[in-house]
């Protein structure tokens, strides 16, 4: 780390300093169960960032949500700069199942190999923390922070942040900023540098239900009753062509279209890459349709997808049922690039398959419409903070990213955002055996630091 201001260099001493305040402070909140799917936790878990905000320094108060958990706000404003950063993170986690998979208890945040174990080790209590500890850096070190922080910690990310969208609305100026800077995403795998999106995807999650009889039938009689697998069968083979080219009349209109600026972080992202490491991850040879370079990575970022998550129907258990299932059922995520309107794309869906002679099966969006997609210029005041604080923490450039999967926070605060973070390949987020390497949970509070520092110079800069 060269050329660091003084002040920024002084921060990250005080954090060097302070490791075993940082991973005993990750090992208690670790060990707070938090599962929001399940219910379990939350209210003591919000409780507990309370608690810590305030241990280190920093205003802190549990809000209220009607119908669930509740959030932590707090703000700080700065006296050397007019700006203001929405610190958006979440306290909840996946539930730990299956439990017989773990080596070290769920939620013991054990230490060993160099690593803290337990649920939300990385995804997403030590983003939490960063965030704290980086704050509280600046307040040991200088007495104020570099850029007014507004911290805001929810704890229902994990199933969809179903009740944010009724607070926000109603308290708008709790988390009223000029940007927002998500620490909720990792690293690439190759470069081991972080990713940083200036962009999100919608998703729309679709259940198709194609019924048939009004119970199973004798598969005898399948001459003469309707065959709803055979018909979902074939209406999803409608959807998509063998190039994965959706088919849906219309469905690529306002399509995001490239620019010079994406298309030179497409080349920078392909040439610092090493894509065989991906594939060796994922225990396959070669991409989808031979893809591979700038037109994988232009294809991950860019394009729109049908992709089938679940397919239901009928006798799955052991031996075999001679039967004419009477419902199937398939599980759609369909992601939607800038600039596509998720309402219409629901209308053309839906009007594509009556024009197929399929009107007959269900269309069921499971978590509503959501918003549209999202993307921000690299050149943006907190793109080029993140930038330049990855650089400077990580001792070489980020990757940049179009757009990534879609965040549900983004329905509720339209301003700037980032997306990014220092999560490891190796973490099993959402798996059994969730950790987090400590050295780089230290790294991930610089950066968070870094952040803070960098985006409220960006005002002082020409």
């Amino acid at each position: 780390m060269t050329d660091i201001a003084p002040e920024l260099r002084a921060a990250f001493a005080w954090i060097d300093e302070h490791v075993d305040e940082a991973i005993a402070d990750l090992q208690k909140l670790v060990q707070q169960p938090s599962i929001s799917a399940q219910g379990i936790g939350l209210d003591e878990c919000a409780d507990l960032v309370v608690e810590m905000m305030h241990a280190d320094g920093l205003p802190a108060t549990a809000y209220e949500l009607e119908g669930g958990p509740p959030c932590v706000i707090g703000h700080v404003p700065s006296a050397s700069s007019s700006k203001t950063l929405l610190a958006y993170a979440h306290y909840d986690v996946q539930p730990p199942e299956p439990v017989e998979k773990w080596t070290y208890p769920p939620f013991g945040a054990a230490v060993d190999k160099g690593r803290l174990w337990g649920r939300g080790a990385t995804d997403n209590k030590s983003g939490v923390l960063a965030f704290m500890k980086g704050a509280k850096a600046w307040l040991q070190t200088r007495g104020e922070l570099p850029v007014g922080v507004k911290f805001f910690t929810e704890g229902e990310e994990e199933i969809g942040s179903i009740h944010l969208g009724p607070f926000i609305e109603a308290n708008p100026e709790l988390v009223r900023a000029d940007a927002m800077h998500c620490l909720d995403g990792g690293v690439d795998p190759s470069a081991m540098t972080p990713d940083i999106d200036l962009g999100l995807k919608s998703v729309l999650f679709i259940e198709l239900v194609a019924r048939g009889a009004n119970a199973d039938i004798h598969s005898l009689n399948a001459p003469l009753v309707p065959q709803p697998a055979w018909e979902l069968v074939r209406a999803l083979n409608t959807l998509v062509d063998a190039n994965r080219r959706i088919l849906i009349d219309g469905w690529y209109e306002g399509l995001w279209e490239l620019g010079e600026e994406e298309l030179e972080q497409l080349e920078a992202n392909a040439s610092r890459l090493d894509l065989n490491k991906l594939k060796q991850e994922w225990g396959i040879e070669k991409f989808a349709l031979g893809r591979d370079g700038v037109e994988a990575i232009k294809a991950r970022a860019y394009e729109p997808t049908c992709n089938i998550a679940g397919l239901t129907s009928g006798y799955q258990g052991p031996g075999s049922k001679t039967i004419v299932p009477n419902e199937a059922r398939a599980k759609l995520d369909m992601r939607l690039p800038p600039l596509i309107d998720p309402a219409k794309a629901i209308d053309k869906l839906k009007r594509h398959l009556v024009e197929h002679g399929f009107g007959h099966i269900e269309v069921i969006i499971r978590g509503g419409t959501p918003e549209p997609p999202y993307k921000i210029s690299v050149k943006e005041d907190i793109s080029q903070a993140v930038i330049r604080a990855a650089t400077t923490v990580f001792g070489k450039p980020p990757v940049i990213n179009g757009v990534s999967a879609e965040g549900t926070i983004l329905k509720h605060v339209w301003m700037p955002t980032v997306l990014t973070g220092f999560a490891q390949p190796d973490c099993n987020l959402h798996a059994p055996d969730e950790s987090i390497d400590l050295d780089h949970y230290i790294k991930g509070i610089k950066y968070a630091a870094a952040i803070m520092w960098e985006y409220g110079q960006m005002e002082h800069k020409g």
